[in-house]
């Protein structure tokens, strides 16, 4: 198993394929929600991934400042079914601040995140900014991150 980060431009696409097909599963079909998944922006995003025998297990999408927000941002934040409760996700993060901050060195972060993960956000330094509002149907609350913690 390796973690990888890429541009939209240095994935291939049986890469990119899977990507958004593991993105479209976990958050169209698991969670019900018909929306428009592939939003240009990833064209923009680093790819933050973990593989195996070319499946992607856990990935993230990396914005930086200007295009959701005018912080840097993560989002698209998932593991896929099967593979959770292994510390993937808190792997994931991890290393999606640790590569805003030393490669794009902004603070600080901001991200919308579903309700229900308010403390597993929390537990990087995140606080809600936001009071929970629906987004596609689902509660969300606006984060943001002004110091990583160490």
């Amino acid at each position: 198993m390796s973690w990888k980060i890429k541009s939209f431009n240095e994935l291939s696409t049986h890469e990119l394929y899977e990507i958004l097909q593991v993105r479209t599963h976990v958050f169209v079909v698991e969670q019900e929600c018909p929306y428009l998944e592939v939003d240009g922006k990833d064209v923009h995003a680093h790819h933050l991934y973990k593989e195996e025998n070319g499946e992607v297990l856990a990935y993230a999408r990396l914005l930086p400042a200007g295009v959701s927000y005018n912080e840097p941002s993560i989002g698209r934040v998932l593991v896929k079914e099967g593979h959770r409760r292994k510390g993937f996700a808190s792997e994931l993060m991890k290393r999606g601040l640790a590569f805003i901050h030393d490669e794009w060195g902004e603070q600080p972060v901001k991200i919308q995140a579903q309700e229900y993960l308010r403390e597993f956000y929390g537990s990087f330094g995140f606080r809600a900014i936001t009071e929970t509002y629906l987004d596609d149907g689902i509660p969300h609350i606006d984060m943001i991150l002004e110091k990583p913690i160490k």
